[in-house]
């Protein structure tokens, strides 16, 4: 089969478009023929080696995945060749307590696809049953593949961390990434009102499109008093951020008194500087977030169905352009989604 190999760690050149043996479902296992796959972050890191750093080479890379069901394994129920599916890159034992209370994502056994076993930049992914849900039926394969992994990442950071309620004052950072574009819909679910911060006028524009109720340049000196001149000199009320080391001291900054904020990633560097009063005096609060329970991909699939949250793709490259793909999400300049489809 076609695939994109990470043979070695570093720039975007290290991947490289190939033929390999084409893998096999077995027991409990879907062998689903890829149609989609989205880039994220994730990819990056993983190719630059600030993740992931003992994983075997050559590796496939891809998280967010949709295509049809190819073969399923033995003891495979409800599933049949030809089912269009969107594919959970959560991975988990399924045994342990934490699996059995819900919370798989906090299995000592935890996998991403794409980051600790093989992903989706291929023709054909194997992966357990319990990772395989239909897909909606309003959506094409590329917006399909836009949604498992941002979604499930901001459903956790505002729903089930940090609780929003109606008529708070919600900040998302960086509204043009994948994770951003998912948290501004979702907070809105919930009847917040939302601040949307980015780097162009283009991007907050394309917020504001999205449902943000305000915007912010974060590139703008002291961008944090605009969080608190919006919010009546409060400050926001919870914060969804993976911006990182750069941005973190105004992120600090534009949180109320009492506020929560709710951490998923750092792009900018991972050492960043917290002064302690901050977080004892102010009383603020900082969750820790990675992915979410498979459980929730279920509830964020009903509300696409129902046009209440939407993915957004910004660019479509084909499978061989992967590389292409890699930079074009370093630079930043796209909003949404940047989508490698296997059609045609």
């Amino acid at each position: 089969m076609r695939a994109i190999l990470m043979e070695s760690r570093g720039g975007p050149e290290v991947l490289r478009y190939g033929e390999i043996e084409t893998p096999r479902a077995g027991p409990g296992q879907v062998a689903v023929r890829v149609r989609a796959v989205a880039l994220n972050h994730l990819d990056v890191w993983v190719r630059k080696g600030t993740a992931s750093l003992k994983l075997p080479l050559p590796h496939i890379l891809g998280c967010d995945i949709a295509g049809v069901v190819q073969e399923v394994g033995p003891g495979v129920e409800h599933l049949q060749a030809g089912e269009a599916v969107v594919v959970n890159p959560g991975v988990s034992c399924g045994r342990c307590e934490r699996c059995l209370s819900g919370q798989d994502n906090l299995c000592p056994q935890y996998q991403i696809l794409g980051e600790h076993r093989w992903g989706g930049y291929a023709e054909v992914v194997v992966v357990p049953q319990a990772n395989v849900l239909p897909m909606p039926s309003n959506l094409g394969f590329v917006e399909a593949a836009s949604i498992p992994l941002t979604f499930l990442t901001a459903w956790q950071m505002v729903v089930d961390k940090l609780r929003v309620q109606p008529g708070e004052d919600v900040l998302v950072m960086a509204a043009g990434s994948g994770v951003s574009v998912a948290a501004i819909q979702i907070a809105k679910l919930h009847g917040a009102r939302v601040i949307a911060t980015a780097s162009s006028e283009a991007k907050l524009e394309a917020a504001r499109a999205l449902g943000a109720d305000e915007t912010v340049n974060y590139r703008e000196a002291g961008w944090s008093k605009r969080v608190r001149e919006l919010t009546g000199g409060k400050g926001a009320d919870a914060v969804v951020d993976h911006t990182g080391a750069d941005f973190w001291p105004e992120v600090l900054r534009s949180t109320a008194w009492g506020g929560r904020i709710a951490v998923a990633g750092a792009s900018s560097g991972y050492e960043a500087l917290t002064p302690m009063a901050h977080i004892f005096y102010r009383q603020l609060t900082i969750f820790g977030s990675t992915m979410a329970s498979k459980s929730r991909l279920f509830p964020i699939l009903r509300f696409v169905c129902e046009g209440k949250l939407r993915p957004v793709v910004g660019e479509v490259l084909p499978l061989e352009q992967a590389a292409e793909g890699h930079r074009k999400l370093e630079e930043r300049k796209v909003f949404g989604k940047v989508v490698l489809s296997l059609e045609g």
